[in-house]
Parts: C-alpha cells; structure tokens; sequence
C-alpha cells in the first residue's frame, strides 16, 4: 500500500521527457489519478495503461481519459502490481514509495525486455546506477535501461 500523492506538472514533463522518442507498451504502476498514461498517450506512446488498485482513483483516471477524448484509447486497470506480467512492457513507470523499490527491481529484472527503460519519479532504485536523470529534488526522475541494469548487476556478481 502506497499513499497516493500525484505527481506535479514537472515531475509529469521530466519522467516523460526521459520517455520521448520511444515507442511500445507504456504501464504506469500505480497509476493514481491517471495523469502520466494520458501524458504518454499525449506523446505517441501507445499502448498506455495505468495499474492502480484504489477505485477512487480508477473512476477519477476513467474520468479524466474521457474528458481528454481518450476514452477506449487509454486503459486503467485495477490490477496488482506484483501479480501483473510486464514482459510485454518497453515503458514503465513508477512514482512510488522507496520501501517497494527493492522488491520491485527484482520483479522488473525478472520480467522486463532488454529494450525496457523504467522511469522513476521522486525515489531513485537504490541498487540500480540510472542512465540518465533529469531535474532536482522533488522534481527529479531516474531513466533505467534495463540491458545497463543487469549488464551492472552481472559484473558485480561476478566481481
């Protein structure tokens, strides 16, 4: 269980600044009010779909694609994060709380293609070194690609 808090307008421009130029399917875990699938869709990446378990925001991310004219374009679905396959994912996102950081990795290491790159907004992967980051405190995201992230990971088991 992670507190929702929605990402600021900035933290929104930087996590999908590290995205641009990408393509393939786009997942934000923990969608919360939506913002970041429809900032996805916005920039072309297609599909975008939110995971989030609190119907609340569920109704208020349903809400706020059909508003923007992207209902049936987007998909929120309620879903838990840790039971959802994501090998099919080359996008992800994550605005969430530095406790479910480890756990995650793993499951992301397990999971995602070579070709991922996951972004993450407020708290960095604590074992992971980012390709690229953008902005400062409380606006600053992390870039991972997956291919450097277990390239790092193997040569320090090896090491």
């Amino acid at each position: 269980q992670v507190p929702y808090q929605p990402s600021s307008p900035q933290q929104a421009a930087n996590a999908l600044a590290l995205l641009r130029g990408r393509s393939g399917k786009t997942v934000d875990l923990g969608s919360g009010d939506g913002r970041l699938v429809l900032e996805a869709y916005k920039q072309g990446l297609r599909p975008a779909v939110g995971y989030e378990l609190n119907p609340w925001l569920l109704c208020l991310s349903h809400y706020r694609a059909w508003k923007a004219g992207y209902h049936g374009k987007v998909s929120f679905l309620k879903k838990d994060l840790w039971k959802v396959n994501l090998s099919d994912c080359h996008n992800v996102i994550v605005f969430l709380a530095p406790s479910v950081k480890p756990p995650l990795a793993t499951k992301l290491l397990a999971e995602l293609p070579d070709e991922a790159r996951v972004v993450a907004g407020r708290f960095p992967f604590p074992s992971w070194t980012p390709t690229s980051t953008l902005g400062q405190g409380l606006e600053q995201v992390w870039a991972y690609d997956m291919k450097e992230v277990r390239r790092a990971a193997q040569s320090s088991a090896e090491g």
